[in-house]
Protein backbone atom coordinates (compact mmCIF):
# COMPACT_ATOMS: atom_id res chain seq x y z
CA UNK A 1 0.00 0.00 0.00
CA UNK A 2 1.27 3.29 -1.04
CA UNK A 3 2.47 5.62 1.81
CA UNK A 4 0.35 9.32 1.05
CA UNK A 5 1.56 12.46 1.83
CA UNK A 6 -0.27 15.26 3.40
CA UNK A 7 -0.37 18.81 1.21
CA UNK A 8 2.13 21.24 2.60
CA UNK A 9 -0.54 24.27 3.92
CA UNK A 10 0.09 27.41 6.02
CA UNK A 11 -1.07 26.61 9.31
CA UNK A 12 -3.82 28.96 11.02
CA UNK A 13 -2.45 31.77 13.63
CA UNK A 14 -1.97 31.17 17.49
CA UNK A 15 -4.63 29.86 19.33
CA UNK A 16 -4.24 28.33 23.02
CA UNK A 17 -0.69 28.17 23.44
CA UNK A 18 0.90 31.51 21.64
CA UNK A 19 3.16 30.73 18.58
CA UNK A 20 6.05 32.96 20.53
CA UNK A 21 6.11 33.34 24.55
CA UNK A 22 8.22 35.01 27.00
CA UNK A 23 10.20 32.71 29.42
CA UNK A 24 10.46 32.65 33.24
CA UNK A 25 12.05 36.21 33.95
CA UNK A 26 14.93 34.54 35.59
CA UNK A 27 15.53 32.23 32.10
CA UNK A 28 15.26 35.09 29.50
CA UNK A 29 18.92 36.28 29.06
CA UNK A 30 19.85 32.65 28.99
CA UNK A 31 17.37 31.72 26.01
CA UNK A 32 18.21 34.67 23.83
CA UNK A 33 21.66 34.06 24.75
CA UNK A 34 21.30 30.66 23.00
CA UNK A 35 19.19 31.38 20.26
CA UNK A 36 21.01 34.39 19.30
CA UNK A 37 23.84 32.26 18.91
CA UNK A 38 21.86 29.50 16.67
CA UNK A 39 21.43 29.88 12.99
CA UNK A 40 18.58 27.28 11.48
CA UNK A 41 20.54 25.11 9.00
CA UNK A 42 18.71 23.71 5.60
CA UNK A 43 15.73 22.41 5.87
CA UNK A 44 15.70 20.25 2.92
CA UNK A 45 13.25 17.45 3.58
CA UNK A 46 10.31 19.21 4.38
CA UNK A 47 7.25 17.48 3.72
CA UNK A 48 3.43 17.69 4.63
CA UNK A 49 2.52 20.58 7.35
CA UNK A 50 4.81 23.01 8.97
CA UNK A 51 4.79 23.02 12.60
CA UNK A 52 4.83 26.35 14.48
CA UNK A 53 6.54 27.21 17.79
CA UNK A 54 5.00 27.28 21.11
CA UNK A 55 8.00 27.91 23.52
CA UNK A 56 11.79 27.91 23.62
CA UNK A 57 13.69 26.92 27.15
CA UNK A 58 16.94 27.60 28.20
CA UNK A 59 20.07 25.17 28.17
CA UNK A 60 18.75 24.19 31.73
CA UNK A 61 15.62 22.78 30.55
CA UNK A 62 17.31 20.55 27.41
CA UNK A 63 15.17 17.98 26.46
CA UNK A 64 11.42 18.60 26.63
CA UNK A 65 9.63 14.97 27.10
CA UNK A 66 6.25 13.56 28.25
CA UNK A 67 2.86 15.60 28.49
CA UNK A 68 -0.35 15.66 30.04
CA UNK A 69 -3.78 16.84 29.76
CA UNK A 70 -5.49 18.19 33.07
CA UNK A 71 -8.85 18.79 34.00
CA UNK A 72 -9.68 22.40 32.63
CA UNK A 73 -6.94 22.02 29.37
CA UNK A 74 -3.95 22.24 31.72
CA UNK A 75 -1.15 20.64 30.19
CA UNK A 76 1.98 19.48 32.37
CA UNK A 77 5.23 18.97 30.36
CA UNK A 78 8.54 16.83 31.78
CA UNK A 79 11.68 17.73 31.14
CA UNK A 80 14.06 15.02 32.23
CA UNK A 81 17.55 16.76 30.96
CA UNK A 82 18.79 13.55 29.76
CA UNK A 83 20.80 15.84 27.03
CA UNK A 84 23.03 17.55 30.11
CA UNK A 85 21.96 15.87 33.01
CA UNK A 86 23.72 18.43 35.54
CA UNK A 87 20.48 20.20 35.73
CA UNK A 88 17.85 19.21 37.68
CA UNK A 89 14.98 17.68 35.83
CA UNK A 90 11.65 19.42 36.30
CA UNK A 91 7.90 19.25 35.13
CA UNK A 92 6.15 22.48 34.42
CA UNK A 93 3.01 23.56 32.98
CA UNK A 94 2.83 25.07 29.87
CA UNK A 95 0.51 28.70 29.64
CA UNK A 96 -0.80 30.71 27.13
CA UNK A 97 2.82 32.80 26.91
CA UNK A 98 5.36 29.94 27.69
CA UNK A 99 5.22 28.21 31.11
CA UNK A 100 5.21 28.05 34.86
CA UNK A 101 6.90 25.84 37.59
CA UNK A 102 4.83 22.98 38.45
CA UNK A 103 7.54 20.45 40.36
CA UNK A 104 10.46 22.58 40.20
CA UNK A 105 12.58 19.60 42.04
CA UNK A 106 11.19 16.12 41.72
CA UNK A 107 12.77 13.83 44.07
CA UNK A 108 16.24 12.20 43.14
CA UNK A 109 16.39 8.43 42.91
CA UNK A 110 18.90 8.28 46.19
CA UNK A 111 21.89 6.03 44.58
CA UNK A 112 22.06 7.68 41.16
CA UNK A 113 21.09 11.24 42.83
CA UNK A 114 18.85 12.44 39.53
CA UNK A 115 15.50 12.67 39.28
CA UNK A 116 14.22 11.75 35.45
CA UNK A 117 10.50 12.56 34.72
CA UNK A 118 9.25 11.32 31.46
CA UNK A 119 5.45 10.70 30.49
CA UNK A 120 2.79 11.18 32.54
CA UNK A 121 -0.89 11.55 33.46
CA UNK A 122 -3.14 11.57 36.17
CA UNK A 123 -5.11 9.15 37.67
CA UNK A 124 -8.91 8.58 37.78
CA UNK A 125 -7.44 9.13 42.10
CA UNK A 126 -6.82 12.77 41.07
CA UNK A 127 -3.10 12.39 41.53
CA UNK A 128 -0.44 12.64 39.05
CA UNK A 129 1.85 9.36 38.12
CA UNK A 130 5.11 9.79 35.91
CA UNK A 131 7.26 7.13 35.01
CA UNK A 132 11.27 7.63 36.08
CA UNK A 133 13.66 6.83 33.66
CA UNK A 134 17.08 6.38 35.74
CA UNK A 135 18.42 3.59 32.42
CA UNK A 136 20.63 6.58 31.66
CA UNK A 137 21.68 6.52 35.34
CA UNK A 138 21.72 3.14 36.31
CA UNK A 139 21.32 -0.72 34.68
CA UNK A 140 20.70 -2.16 37.76
CA UNK A 141 17.06 -1.42 37.85
CA UNK A 142 16.69 2.05 39.28
CA UNK A 143 13.51 3.10 37.68
CA UNK A 144 10.51 4.09 39.46
CA UNK A 145 6.53 5.05 38.70
CA UNK A 146 6.10 8.58 40.90
CA UNK A 147 3.10 9.41 42.15
CA UNK A 148 2.67 13.48 43.08
CA UNK A 149 -0.36 13.72 45.60
CA UNK A 150 -2.56 16.68 44.50
CA UNK A 151 -5.48 18.73 46.30
CA UNK A 152 -7.48 21.14 44.57
CA UNK A 153 -5.68 20.77 41.21
CA UNK A 154 -1.85 21.52 42.71
CA UNK A 155 0.82 19.33 44.01
CA UNK A 156 0.38 19.13 47.96
CA UNK A 157 4.57 18.64 47.95
CA UNK A 158 4.55 14.78 49.14
CA UNK A 159 5.67 12.64 45.80
CA UNK A 160 6.36 9.25 46.55
CA UNK A 161 7.62 6.31 44.73
CA UNK A 162 3.86 4.46 43.80
CA UNK A 163 6.36 1.27 42.18
CA UNK A 164 9.97 0.53 42.12
CA UNK A 165 12.63 -2.00 40.11
CA UNK A 166 11.67 -0.94 36.44
CA UNK A 167 14.96 -1.05 34.38
CA UNK A 168 13.59 2.03 31.81
CA UNK A 169 10.23 3.08 33.24
CA UNK A 170 8.75 4.99 29.87
CA UNK A 171 5.31 5.21 28.78
CA UNK A 172 2.16 5.37 30.87
CA UNK A 173 -1.56 5.96 29.99
CA UNK A 174 -4.67 4.94 32.53
CA UNK A 175 -7.50 3.18 31.14
CA UNK A 176 -10.32 3.76 34.04
CA UNK A 177 -9.13 1.97 36.88
CA UNK A 178 -6.30 0.29 35.19
CA UNK A 179 -2.56 2.06 35.22
CA UNK A 180 -0.21 0.57 31.93
CA UNK A 181 3.19 1.50 31.77
CA UNK A 182 5.94 0.29 29.70
CA UNK A 183 9.59 -0.75 30.46
CA UNK A 184 11.40 -0.51 27.66
CA UNK A 185 14.14 -2.35 28.77
CA UNK A 186 12.66 -5.77 30.97
CA UNK A 187 14.86 -8.02 29.81
CA UNK A 188 14.67 -11.87 31.37
CA UNK A 189 17.73 -14.26 31.63
CA UNK A 190 16.92 -15.74 28.16
CA UNK A 191 16.54 -12.86 26.22
CA UNK A 192 18.66 -9.56 26.38
CA UNK A 193 16.35 -7.56 23.99
CA UNK A 194 12.71 -7.63 26.16
CA UNK A 195 10.51 -5.04 26.73
CA UNK A 196 7.21 -4.96 28.32
CA UNK A 197 3.88 -3.80 29.02
CA UNK A 198 3.02 -3.63 33.57
CA UNK A 199 -0.52 -3.75 34.77
CA UNK A 200 -1.73 -2.13 37.79
CA UNK A 201 -4.91 -1.72 39.45
CA UNK A 202 -5.64 1.66 41.30
CA UNK A 203 -6.78 -0.54 44.19
CA UNK A 204 -2.91 -1.82 45.04
CA UNK A 205 -1.12 1.56 43.87
CA UNK A 206 -2.06 3.24 47.31
CA UNK A 207 -0.91 6.55 48.95
CA UNK A 208 1.68 5.22 51.07
CA UNK A 209 3.13 2.49 49.93
CA UNK A 210 5.43 1.24 47.22
CA UNK A 211 5.26 -1.89 44.66
CA UNK A 212 8.26 -3.44 44.06
CA UNK A 213 8.44 -5.29 40.92
CA UNK A 214 10.96 -8.32 39.95
CA UNK A 215 13.69 -7.48 38.16
CA UNK A 216 14.11 -10.49 35.20
CA UNK A 217 11.42 -11.99 35.65
CA UNK A 218 8.05 -11.95 34.18
CA UNK A 219 6.60 -10.61 36.92
CA UNK A 220 3.24 -10.97 38.07
CA UNK A 221 2.47 -7.48 36.88
CA UNK A 222 3.63 -8.06 33.03
CA UNK A 223 0.70 -7.38 30.78
CA UNK A 224 2.76 -8.33 27.55
CA UNK A 225 6.67 -8.83 26.29
CA UNK A 226 8.63 -7.80 23.37
CA UNK A 227 11.53 -8.21 21.70
CA UNK A 228 13.41 -5.46 19.71
CA UNK A 229 15.29 -6.69 16.79
CA UNK A 230 18.53 -4.16 16.39
CA UNK A 231 19.66 -2.30 13.08
CA UNK A 232 22.29 -0.40 12.43
CA UNK A 233 21.28 2.67 15.34
CA UNK A 234 22.71 -0.34 17.89
CA UNK A 235 19.69 0.69 20.22
CA UNK A 236 17.92 -2.23 21.87
CA UNK A 237 15.11 -0.10 23.67
CA UNK A 238 11.34 -1.47 22.74
CA UNK A 239 8.19 -0.56 24.41
CA UNK A 240 7.78 2.94 24.19
CA UNK A 241 4.84 5.07 23.92
CA UNK A 242 1.22 3.91 24.88
CA UNK A 243 -1.77 4.34 24.59
CA UNK A 244 -5.71 2.44 23.79
CA UNK A 245 -7.93 2.80 20.79
CA UNK A 246 -11.90 3.36 21.13
CA UNK A 247 -12.28 -0.26 21.17
CA UNK A 248 -10.25 -0.53 24.14
CA UNK A 249 -7.19 -2.39 22.83
CA UNK A 250 -3.83 -0.98 23.94
CA UNK A 251 -0.76 0.03 21.80
CA UNK A 252 2.69 0.32 21.77
CA UNK A 253 5.37 0.86 19.36
CA UNK A 254 9.10 -0.25 19.73
CA UNK A 255 11.98 2.60 19.87
CA UNK A 256 14.86 0.38 18.76
CA UNK A 257 13.03 -1.27 15.71
CA UNK A 258 9.56 0.74 14.90
CA UNK A 259 6.82 -2.25 15.72
CA UNK A 260 3.75 -0.85 16.15
CA UNK A 261 1.76 -3.56 18.73
CA UNK A 262 -1.72 -4.51 19.47
CA UNK A 263 -2.74 -5.66 22.95
CA UNK A 264 -6.15 -6.94 23.41
CA UNK A 265 -7.58 -7.53 26.75
CA UNK A 266 -10.08 -9.42 28.77
CA UNK A 267 -13.15 -6.93 30.54
CA UNK A 268 -10.65 -6.94 33.62
CA UNK A 269 -7.71 -5.63 32.07
CA UNK A 270 -5.75 -8.44 31.53
CA UNK A 271 -3.80 -10.22 28.68
CA UNK A 272 -5.89 -11.95 26.26
CA UNK A 273 -3.62 -11.51 22.87
CA UNK A 274 -1.19 -9.44 21.37
CA UNK A 275 -0.20 -9.15 17.46
CA UNK A 276 1.90 -6.81 15.40
CA UNK A 277 -0.26 -3.87 13.52
CA UNK A 278 0.59 -4.63 9.56
CA UNK A 279 1.61 -0.80 9.26
CA UNK A 280 1.45 0.25 5.27
CA UNK A 281 4.89 0.38 4.03
CA UNK A 282 7.16 2.10 4.54
CA UNK A 283 8.29 0.71 7.94
CA UNK A 284 8.63 3.53 10.52
CA UNK A 285 12.05 2.81 11.72
CA UNK A 286 11.52 4.45 15.11
CA UNK A 287 8.59 4.64 17.01
CA UNK A 288 8.63 6.85 19.78
CA UNK A 289 5.66 8.55 21.88
CA UNK A 290 1.98 8.57 20.48
CA UNK A 291 -1.56 9.37 20.61
CA UNK A 292 -4.18 7.69 19.32
CA UNK A 293 -7.72 10.69 18.73
CA UNK A 294 -10.02 7.71 19.50
CA UNK A 295 -12.65 9.64 17.67
CA UNK A 296 -11.06 8.33 14.69
CA UNK A 297 -8.80 5.95 15.95
CA UNK A 298 -5.63 7.53 14.09
CA UNK A 299 -2.35 7.23 15.59
CA UNK A 300 -0.36 10.17 15.68
CA UNK A 301 3.17 8.88 15.89
CA UNK A 302 6.62 10.57 16.77
CA UNK A 303 8.79 8.99 14.13
CA UNK A 304 12.04 10.34 16.18
CA UNK A 305 14.77 8.87 14.12
CA UNK A 306 13.34 10.70 11.05
CA UNK A 307 12.02 13.81 12.53
CA UNK A 308 8.82 13.47 11.48
CA UNK A 309 5.18 12.97 12.88
CA UNK A 310 3.37 9.93 11.13
CA UNK A 311 -0.49 8.78 10.91
CA UNK A 312 -1.62 5.53 10.90
CA UNK A 313 -5.10 4.75 10.35
CA UNK A 314 -5.81 2.27 13.66
CA UNK A 315 -8.80 0.50 11.17
CA UNK A 316 -7.39 0.55 7.51
CA UNK A 317 -3.42 0.14 8.82
CA UNK A 318 -3.10 3.32 6.26
CA UNK A 319 0.09 5.14 6.93
CA UNK A 320 0.29 8.82 5.63
CA UNK A 321 2.85 11.63 6.90
CA UNK A 322 1.28 14.59 8.88
CA UNK A 323 4.88 16.46 9.32
CA UNK A 324 8.82 15.59 8.06
CA UNK A 325 11.67 17.81 8.13
CA UNK A 326 15.81 17.68 8.19
CA UNK A 327 18.47 18.13 10.31
CA UNK A 328 17.69 21.41 11.82
CA UNK A 329 18.33 22.89 15.39
CA UNK A 330 14.40 23.29 15.56
CA UNK A 331 14.00 27.28 15.41
CA UNK A 332 10.81 28.48 14.35
CA UNK A 333 8.71 25.26 15.42
CA UNK A 334 11.11 22.62 13.15
CA UNK A 335 10.88 18.99 14.37
CA UNK A 336 13.83 18.34 16.23
CA UNK A 337 13.62 14.41 17.13
CA UNK A 338 10.01 14.83 18.15
CA UNK A 339 9.24 12.58 21.38
CA UNK A 340 5.55 12.78 22.84
CA UNK A 341 2.61 14.23 21.41
CA UNK A 342 -0.45 15.04 22.96
CA UNK A 343 -4.00 15.76 21.32
CA UNK A 344 -5.51 19.07 22.49
CA UNK A 345 -8.47 19.95 20.84
CA UNK A 346 -7.20 20.10 17.03
CA UNK A 347 -3.72 21.11 18.06
CA UNK A 348 -1.06 18.68 18.20
CA UNK A 349 1.24 19.45 20.98
CA UNK A 350 4.80 18.05 20.27
CA UNK A 351 8.00 17.92 22.46
CA UNK A 352 11.53 18.13 20.77
CA UNK A 353 13.56 15.30 22.84
CA UNK A 354 16.82 16.45 20.72
CA UNK A 355 18.98 14.13 22.16
CA UNK A 356 19.83 11.83 19.26
CA UNK A 357 21.14 8.33 18.87
CA UNK A 358 23.77 7.39 15.70
CA UNK A 359 22.01 7.04 12.26
CA UNK A 360 19.66 9.44 13.56
CA UNK A 361 18.51 12.76 11.35
CA UNK A 362 19.08 15.34 13.81
CA UNK A 363 22.78 14.47 14.23
CA UNK A 364 23.10 16.90 17.72
CA UNK A 365 21.48 18.33 20.64
CA UNK A 366 21.92 21.74 20.00
CA UNK A 367 19.39 25.48 21.17
CA UNK A 368 17.17 26.20 20.94
CA UNK A 369 15.44 23.31 23.01
CA UNK A 370 11.39 23.85 22.12
CA UNK A 371 7.79 22.73 22.30
CA UNK A 372 6.13 22.98 19.00
CA UNK A 373 2.33 22.70 17.45
CA UNK A 374 0.24 21.72 14.39
CA UNK A 375 -3.30 22.56 13.99
CA UNK A 376 -5.24 19.76 12.64
CA UNK A 377 -7.97 20.08 9.85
Amino acid sequence: MRILFLPLAALAGATWLGSCSPQQSGEKKEVAKATDKTVEMADTATQGLKPRLITTFPDSMNTPDGLALLPGGRVLLSIPNMADNKYPARIVELTSNGYKPFISHPPVEPTTKHAAPMDLAIGPDGNVYYAENQYENSKDFKSRLMRVLMKNGQPTGTIETAVDHFALANGIVWKGNDLYVTDSQWDLPDNDKGSAIMHFALAELKPGTTIHLKPKTKDPHVLAMFTTTVNETGVDNGADGIDYDSQGRIYTGSFGDGNLYRVTLKPDGSYASQEVVPVAAPKIPCIDGFVIDRTTDKAYITSARLNSIDVVDLKTNAHTILARNGDTNGAGGRLDQPAEVLLKGKQLLISNYDNPNKHFVNTKSDAPHTESAIDLP
